[in-house]
């Protein structure tokens, strides 16, 4: 899958390449592919956004993403496999390319954690409400992001999954609630297996980046060439990505 900054990643658990657009799908705000062909074809390319999954492992974060991706469920997910993968939309009549990064805490993501926490535009935290252990350390996820880009308004949402496992549950809407409004974000309760609210996390991260995005150009004016030196230090980073996946997979 050619990607800008033209490199090479493989994309899914089964390691065949994706890169789909999505279909008309009520109330996360997405239009549909024509609506995507109709505004690439006005600015001649799709604005790229960064966004970093974040949380522990178990919870679901490969699940939610593959879900978004694939419109599908993976019952048996491997969880030594990460990768990157990418997802077009159309949100508020605006075309758009979703760039996420699926991390699983390996020892290889561990030691670049801060470059590509530096570089991503935006970030969802994942917990699970069958695990109260992950919900506690969403904290320490934000709090890592805080220390990394020196600054608490960074686009952000707060997700707990496995909402259909009622019988299971250890962490309450309420205090979800209450934790995503000590970090200033949108909170949704997700089900990957029933692809309850998925679009409309990732969605609505992307809202968070375009309105700070707004807010920064306005109060800052931020250059486009600072923009897109940013957006150069993600492309090479996702490369590194790509080459540690390779060798991985060769290896296994």
């Amino acid at each position: 899958m050619k990607m800008a900054g033209d490199f090479t990643v493989g994309c899914t658990a089964r390691k065949k390449t994706k890169s789909r657009s999505t279909e008309k799908r009520g109330s996360a705000g997405n239009e549909g592919l024509s609506g995507i062909q109709q505004n690439t074809s006005k600015s001649g390319a799709l604005r790229v956004y960064k966004i970093v999954m974040l949380g522990d492992g178990g919870v679901g974060k490969s699940a939610v993403t593959l879900q978004f991706v694939t419109r599908s469920f993976l019952e048996f997910h491997d969880p030594t496999i990460e990768d990157s993968y990418q997802q077009q939309a159309v949100i508020d009549g605006e075309a758009a390319l979703l760039d996420i990064l699926d991390t699983a805490g390996q020892v290889e993501f561990t030691a670049m954690r801060d470059q590509y926490m530096r570089c991503g535009e935006g970030f969802i935290i994942c917990y699970s409400v069958t695990d109260r252990h992950s919900f506690q350390e969403a904290s320490e996820y934000r709090k890592l992001i805080t220390r990394v880009r020196l600054t608490e308004d960074i686009p952000l949402v707060l997700i707990a999954n496995k909402l259909d496992l009622q019988s299971q549950r250890r962490v309450t809407t309420e205090e979800g609630r209450l934790l995503a409004s000590e970090f200033g974000c949108p909170f949704y309760e997700t089900s990957a297996a029933l692809r309850h609210y998925i679009d409309d996390a990732f969605y609505t991260l992307v809202r968070e980046i375009r309105k700070k995005e707004a807010q920064r150009m306005l109060s800052n004016g931020s250059s486009t060439e600072k923009i897109f030196q940013k957006r150069s230090r993600w492309w090479r980073i996702r490369s590194i990505f790509a080459l540690v996946f390779r060798r991985r997979r060769h290896l296994n």
